[in-house]
């Protein structure tokens, strides 16, 4: 494992334009030229960094090392656009991870010619729409209303579906370390997962917020009072064939009691997120680490990640304008008009930062904010006077609905929603 990795958590090493590093500690906020591993100072006296959560900064280091593991000259891929399934697995597979770290030149029979990047940009984008698509069995929606993908638990019927998993997972590594964007996304735990981080109770709203919302109830109300009988165990529902899961050994025989219940809570969310899917989920990460250790993510949270694989969409700001609802607001309220105006004056990046907020994805539908999504079926991006101007802004990402407390001056509300989206993922989040 090369030196860079082995920095403290919540540390991170940047270059100055001048290539001098210095070293980011995200734990207090603060920049410095000493590293924390020796104690020794790459610049004495230097001008100082003044910390920012930058996003480009974090890509522009990943791409850094990316290069550093990238290898010599370059690989032929030779697909059928009518097999580019098969074609594309038996040639991933063929190759060996140091090969695919390559520079790739692929080829589309009877349409030789050089590829600058175009070709493989659009094998990239062509191949993610199949080997992500529902029909193969191999990956599901998250949700009736929300297509982001998760690995699908009844993917075992196809028998040679480990094969083909650690082949999406070199795949999904490959277009990372290119530099390629995929054509669809996958669920916020799952970039999770992706990022070696744990999964929870609120990674559960984005994928099914109507077992989150009974979830918070058990966690809210005294379950004894209520005679609510309920056992660690778990029935599941794969290919029309139901199964009892116990939550723990002997977990059908344990009964679900208020001083036990945060417990059942904790485990059956944890059950919920990774349900029957323990095996593609590892062979998914044997392909992934073949190419792109995932520890050279490290920097990145769930919604960066979903940026840096998906891209960065255009947002148009009179769509966005145009298919905005307001509760207790009106489109003259000065809170709105600041608003605005603050989505006018940031940058592409805090734009979907703050659209990953409030509706838990970096993706627009086709047909823009009119097409906006909820766990209902259609919901309109939605903004709702709630609390004290001392408040930070919330989302409820099930109902593309943000909670904006009335501020009584416009830096106000723009120092509180930068806080709100730039901060770490989940924050002020329910």
């Amino acid at each position: 494992m090369t030196e860079w990795m082995k920095l403290i958590k919540g540390w991170e090493m940047r270059f100055t334009v001048d290539g001098i590093p210095y070293f980011v500690d995200h734990n207090r906020r603060t920049t410095t030229y000493i590293d924390p591993r020796t104690g020794k100072s790459a610049l004495d006296n230097g001008p100082q960094i003044a910390y920012v959560r930058d996003f480009k900064a974090k890509v522009h280091y990943f791409r850094f090392w990316c290069q550093q593991l990238a290898m010599p000259q370059h690989i032929k891929i030779t697909v059928s656009r009518k097999t580019l399934f098969e074609d594309s697995f038996q040639q991933i597979m063929s190759f060996s991870p140091q090969d695919l770290r390559r520079r790739l030149w692929v080829i589309f029979p009877g349409e030789e010619g050089l590829d600058y990047g175009g070709v493989a940009r659009e094998w990239f984008f062509l191949l993610s729409h199949e080997v992500l698509n529902p029909m193969y069995c191999l990956f599901e929606y998250a949700g009736k209303d929300n297509y982001c993908l998760q690995i699908n638990p009844a993917s075992y019927i196809n028998p040679d579906h480990l094969k083909y998993f650690r082949f999406i997972g070199r795949f999904i590594a490959m277009a990372l370390f290119h530099g390629k964007f995929i054509d669809t996304g996958f669920s916020l735990p799952f970039y999770k997962r992706i990022l070696n981080k744990p999964v929870g109770l609120k990674d559960l709203e984005s994928v099914d917020p109507e077992f989150y919302n009974s979830l918070i109830w058990v966690k809210e109300n005294d379950i004894e009072e209520c005679g609510l009988e309920m056992f660690f165990s778990v029935d599941k529902e794969i290919l029309g064939e139901i199964k009892s899961h116990d939550l723990k050994p002997n977990g059908s025989d344990i009964l679900v009691t208020e001083e036990n219940k945060e417990d059942y809570i904790r485990l059956v969310a944890e059950w919920r997120l990774s349900r029957g899917v323990e095996e593609q989920t590892q062979a998914f990460f044997e392909g992934f680490n073949e190419i792109l250790p995932q520890q050279y993510l490290q920097y990145f949270d769930a919604k960066e990640l979903e940026v840096l694989l998906c891209g960065m969409q255009e947002i148009d700001l009179n769509d966005w304008q145009r298919h905005t609802i307001y509760r207790h607001y009106t489109r003259t309220s000065r809170q709105i008009v600041w608003f605005w105006q603050f989505v006018k004056e940031i940058d592409n990046e805090k734009r979907m930062r703050l659209l990953q907020f409030v509706t838990g994805t970096c993706r627009l539908p086709v047909g823009g904010f009119a097409d906006l999504m909820g766990s209902n079926g259609p919901q309109k991006f939605c903004i709702e006077k709630v609390g004290k101007e001392n408040w930070l802004p919330r989302s409820h990402t099930c109902f593309n609905r943000l909670d904006l407390p009335p501020y009584k001056n416009y830096e106000q509300l723009k120092e509180k929603l930068l806080f709100a989206i730039e901060e770490t993922e989940g924050f002020g989040q329910e």
